[in-house]
C-alpha cells in the first residue's frame, strides 16, 4: 500500500472530527451577524458583543492547550482525543436549546457553552500533530496538513453555506444539533477502530528500531531539554510571529463580515457563504493541492524551502487579504442582497471573487508549511507542547482581533479602510523574524537529529544487555 493511502487510512475519522468541529467553529465565527440578530431581534449587528464572543471562543481554546497540551505528550492520544470529543460536542448540541431573543440572557449562556466547546477543541490540534507526527512520513508531511486544512475549509465554507441558510429559514438549532452530534459519532469511530503508535516512530533515525515490537521510545521532555530545543531560535520567531500573524487574520475575518453584511452594502450571509465557496474555497483548494506537492518536494532539496514560502505567503496572503477594503462595493436593499444573481451584474463582486481565489491560494502556502517546521525542529515528546504554545499566541492573537477591530471601528466612526491600515502593521514583526529564521532553522534541525541519533544508539544498546 503507498505510504500516503497508509497514513490516511489510519487517519480517515480525524479527517471527519476535523470538518465538524471546523463546521462549529466556523459557524461562530462567520455567522456572527445572524447570530446577533437570534440573540437581539430587530437590532443592528452588536459589534463589540460578538467580537467579545470570538474572542472568549479563542482564549478559552489557547488557554486550555497551554495548560493541558503537556498530557497529549505523556498519556495515549486516542483517549484523549476520545474524551475532548464527547465534551466539545455536547456544547455545541447545547447551543441548539438557546432561547431566541433573550437577549443578554441568551448572550451569557451562548458565551458559557462557546468557552466549554473552545477549552475542549482547543486539545484537538496538539493531539492531531503529535499524532500525525508518530504516524505520517516526513515527506508527505505538507500533503497531510493540506489534506487536513482543505477539510477544514470544506466542511467550514459548506458549512458556512448549511448554516446561513437555516438560520436565514429560521431553524438555526439544526445547525448546532448537527455539528455536535458529528464531532461525537467520529470521535467514538476513532477511538474503536485506532491504535496508539509509538513516539517517534517516523523520525529517519528511530524508525528502523522502533519496528521491532519490544523496542520503544520512552524519553520525556526534562527541563534542561526544554531550554536546549523548545526555546530555540526558530522555535521562539514561530510563537512570537504567530500573535501578530493571527491578530490580523483575526481582524480581517471580522471586518470583512461586519462591512458587507451590514449597511449599506446589505449583502446577506447565504449570498457571502456562496462566493466564499465558489471563489474562496476554490482558491483554497487548489493552493493546498499543488503546493502542498510542491513544498514537500521542495523541501526536500532544499532545508530553508519552507521557511522562504512562509515569508511569501505572509506577505503576499495579508496584501490581496487587504485589498477587500478597497473594492468600490454596491451599495444595496437587504432584498437586493439576497439576490445572488443581481450581485453577480457588480464589477465589484468579480473583484472580490478574484480577491478570495488569490488570497487563499497564497495563504495557504503558510498553513502547510508551519506545521512540518516545528514538527522538525522539537522532539517526539514535546510535539504536543509546543504546538499547544504556538496555539495559545495564535488564539491569543485570533482572540484580540475581532475585540481590537470593534474598538477601533468604534473610534474611526466604521471606517473600514483606516482601520485596516492600522492593523496591517502586524505583519511586519512575522516576516523580519522569519526571515531571521532563514539561518537559524537549518541549524535546529541539525541538532534535533542529533539528539534523535544518540537516543537511537541508546536504545538499541539497552536492548541487547
Amino acid at each position: 500500500m503507498p505510504q500516503e493511502h497508509r497514513y490516511n487510512s489510519l487517519l480517515w475519522p480525524i479527517y471527519f472530527l476535523n470538518g465538524f468541529q471546523s463546521i462549529a467553529w466556523g459557524g461562530i465565527i462567520f455567522l456572527i451577524v445572524p447570530i446577533s440578530r437570534i440573540i437581539w431581534p430587530g437590532d443592528p449587528s452588536h459589534a463589540l458583543e460578538m467580537g467579545i464572543m470570538i474572542t472568549t471562543l479563542s482564549w478559552s481554546a489557547s488557554i486550555s492547550g497551554l495548560l493541558l497540551g503537556f498530557y497529549i505528550d505523556k498519556y495515549s492520544r486516542k483517549k484523549i482525543l476520545f474524551i475532548i470529543s464527547i465534551f466539545r460536542g455536547i456544547a455545541i448540541i447545547l447551543l441548539g436549546f438557546g432561547i431566541q431573543g433573550g437577549e443578554d440572557f441568551t448572550y451569557l449562556y451562548f458565551l458559557i457553552f462557546i468557552s466549554i466547546f473552545g477549552i475542549f477543541a482547543g486539545l484537538s490540534w496538539p493531539t492531531v500533530i503529535s499524532l500525525s507526527n508518530d504516524i505520517v512520513p516526513k515527506e508527505h508531511r505538507s500533503r497531510f496538513f493540506g489534506n487536513y486544512e482543505i477539510v477544514r475549509s470544506l466542511t467550514m465554507t459548506l458549512g458556512f453555506v448549511f448554516g446561513a441558510l437555516l438560520m436565514q429559514t429560521g431553524y438555526w438549532r439544526f445547525f448546532f444539533w448537527i455539528a455536535g452530534s458529528g464531532i461525537i459519532i467520529f470521535g467514538i469511530v476513532y477511538d474503536i477502530q485506532s491504535e496508539e503508535p509509538k513516539r517517534g516512530a517516523q523520525e529517519e533515525e528511530l524508525i528502523h528500531i522502533l519496528k521491532k515490537d519490544n523496542l520503544t521510545y520512552n524519553y520525556k521532555i526534562n527541563r534542561e531539554m526544554m531550554k536546549k530545543t523548545m526555546f530555540s531560535k526558530t522555535n521562539i520567531v514561530a510563537l512570537i510571529e504567530g500573535i501578530f500573524t493571527w491578530i490580523l487574520m483575526g481582524s480581517i475575518n471580522f471586518l470583512i463580515l461586519n462591512l458587507i453584511q451590514n449597511e449599506p452594502h446589505n449583502i446577506s450571509e447565504f449570498s457571502t457563504s456562496i462566493f466564499m465557496v465558489i471563489f474562496g474555497l476554490t482558491g483554497g483548494i487548489s493552493g493546498q493541492l499543488i503546493l502542498a506537492r510542491l513544498s514537500d518536494k521542495l523541501a526536500r532539496k532544499y532545508m530553508n524551502a519552507r521557511v522562504l514560502m512562509i515569508i511569501f505567503a505572509l506577505i503576499g496572503g495579508i496584501i490581496t487579504f487587504a485589498l477587500f477594503f478597497f473594492i468600490p462595493w454596491p451599495n444595496l436593499t437587504v432584498e437586493q442582497g439576497k439576490d445572488i444573481i443581481y450581485l453577480m451584474s457588480f464589477p465589484a463582486i468579480w473583484l472580490m471573487g478574484a480577491l478570495f481565489f488569490f488570497s487563499r491560494s497564497i495563504f495557504s502556502l503558510y498553513i502547510v508549511n508551519q506545521s512540518p517546521v516545528l514538527q522538525h525542529i522539537n522532539l517526539p515528546e514535546a510535539q504536543a507542547q509546543i504546538v499547544s504554545w504556538n496555539q495559545f499566541l495564535e488564539n491569543l492573537g485570533r482572540g484580540i482581533g475581532p475585540a481590537i477591530s470593534g474598538l477601533l471601528l468604534v473610534l474611526t466612526q466604521y471606517n473600514y479602510q483606516q482601520t485596516i491600515l492600522y492593523v496591517i502593521l502586524c505583519i511586519l514583526p512575522g516576516v523580519i523574524l522569519w526571515t531571521f529564521a532563514i539561518k537559524w532553522y537549518p541549524s535546529n534541525v541539525i541538532q534535533i537529529k542529533a539528539i534523535l541519533k544518540e537516543r537511537a544508539e541508546s536504545i538499541k544498546s539497552n536492548s541487547k544487555s
